[in-house]
């Protein structure tokens, strides 16, 4: 392989780029085209069936697969927490470490640096509970388990759903209901704080003439119920982009075209996003969550309002 080290850069990438469409050309000489598959519906793959069905008058409370990542979260979340509690040592391990720094994040940058000192010792449980619970979910939504109920995979001679990819806040109820828990919480501190109407006369900045105070006291309360939409949609969307695009360039593109040819330029680029989704993403959403609701906890506190 001497002659190869001894390539220049741009030579390389060429070499290579040129092996991979030779490569694309070999598969597609022998396996071809089995045309457009119409029977392959890539939103089966976000589709909640019922696993095992439960109403109560007009409340659907099914056990499907988000109530299965959702219980996954929490045991991984409570399960770290107390083994953690338990091992803790003078000289920490590589794991105590990184879940030390973990949590030295969610204590100092996320609620400490957000919140002023009593109230980030009264909050930091809630807040750093929800960080490590959202970074939990979004993590394990990136670990194929069996839970495609659609399509079936045998093992040792038992069928069991094909694996998939799902997370739990790719569904936009999960990131809806901690939404709502934290838009409640903060406008509750509020008024605690300050009483009904103080915290109503924070929406005001100071200095307002009198007749521009309407006005921005409208906008502030829509602003307000903006938040339920920008807090709970920026990780719902993000983690559901993520996932499709992987589904896609895994293999979905390739099966609904009947193009096998195409997976040797896609497999490649699924890999690219899934590194990407698990090692930034994952992580960066959980982070945002976290720290916008300490913003919202400290603003709804502090002695300079909003």
């Amino acid at each position: 392989m001497t002659w190869f080290k001894n390539l220049s850069t741009g030579k390389k990438v060429l070499l290579c780029v040129g092996l991979w469409i030779a490569l694309v050309i070999v598969v597609y000489a022998l396996t071809g085209s089995s045309g457009k598959n119409d029977e392959y519906q890539p939103q089966n793959e976000f589709q909640l069936d019922p696993w095992v069905s439960i109403h109560i008058g007009g409340l659907d409370l099914s056990i499907n697969k988000a109530v299965l990542y959702l219980f996954l979260t929490a045991a991984a979340t409570t399960a770290t927490m107390i083994w953690i509690a338990r091992k803790m040592r003078q000289r920490p391990n590589n794991v105590q470490t990184a879940v030390e720094a973990v949590y030295d994040l969610a204590n100092n940058n996320i609620t400490r640096g957000n919140m002023p000192a009593e109230y980030a010792r009264k909050w930091f449980p809630f807040v750093g509970a929800l960080f490590f619970f959202l970074l939990f979910a979004n993590l394990i939504g990136y670990i194929p388990l069996p839970t495609n109920s659609h399509e079936t995979t045998s093992i040792f001679g038992f069928e069991i759903p094909s694996f998939a990819l799902y997370a739990a806040t790719a569904n936009i109820s999960v990131p809806l209901v901690l939404t709502l828990v934290v838009w409640f919480s903060y406008h509750v501190e509020g008024v605690r704080a300050r009483g009904v109407r103080g915290y109503l006369a924070t929406f005001i900045p100071s200095g307002t003439p009198g007749l521009l105070k309407p006005l921005l006291f409208v906008i502030e309360v829509i602003s307000h119920f903006v938040r339920i939409i920008s807090l709970s949609v920026r990780i719902f969307a993000n983690l559901l982009a993520g996932h499709l695009l992987i589904l896609f360039m895994a293999g979905g593109m390739v099966t609904l075209l009947g193009l096998a040819a195409l997976g040797v330029v896609t497999l490649p680029v699924a890999i690219v996003f899934f590194i990407f989704e698990t090692v930034l993403i994952a992580g960066l959403q959980a982070f945002i969550f976290a720290t916008l609701t300490a913003i919202y906890l400290g603003g709804a506190v502090s002695e300079a309002g909003h």
